[in-house]
């Protein structure tokens, strides 16, 4: 599983390392072969092992691409993916194209998603964490979410 929030620096070649507490679980999983994409909603990145993004892949490519919402979502999550592989040290070079369309300068956040993780400008996901609270208030949950005791 991969959950929790890490604040983190990019280094001048726009690298980040995984923290450590994940590093095993993807070599382990995807020997460190990793695939990025960029959000469809969200101004972030999403960062998926192998496996999971084969899947994902593979359930995207089997819709039928008549439907615009559909191929709009081919596009920005196939189109825009790249492959990366962890190097020794257990950092990933995010291409620059991915980094500056969602803003990624030097602070990010990385936000464990159970099967992925979100990668964000630091200051964003900070913003839109403030914005989700107190917007909280108003939302009416779904009756997916109504059957979930939290």
């Amino acid at each position: 599983m991969l959950r929790g929030i890490n604040t983190l620096n990019l280094d001048a070649k726009g690298r980040m390392a995984i923290p450590s507490r994940y590093r095993e679980r993807l070599l382990s999983q995807c020997e460190g072969q990793v695939v990025v994409t960029r959000d469809v909603c969200d101004p972030c990145l999403l960062l998926y092992p192998l496996p999971d993004w084969e899947v994902l892949e593979r359930d995207l490519q089997g819709l039928k691409n008549v439907d615009p919402e559909t191929r709009r979502y081919q596009r920005i999550l196939i189109g825009h993916a790249a492959d990366l592989d962890m190097d020794g040290n257990g950092r990933i070079l995010l291409p620059p194209n991915l980094r500056k369309v969602v803003g990624l300068d030097k602070h990010i956040a990385l936000v464990g998603q159970a099967n992925k993780f979100e990668i964000w400008d630091e200051q964003t996901w900070n913003k839109q964490c403030e914005e989700m609270l107190v917007s909280n208030g108003n939302l009416k949950a779904s009756e997916q979410l109504e059957s979930l005791s939290l």
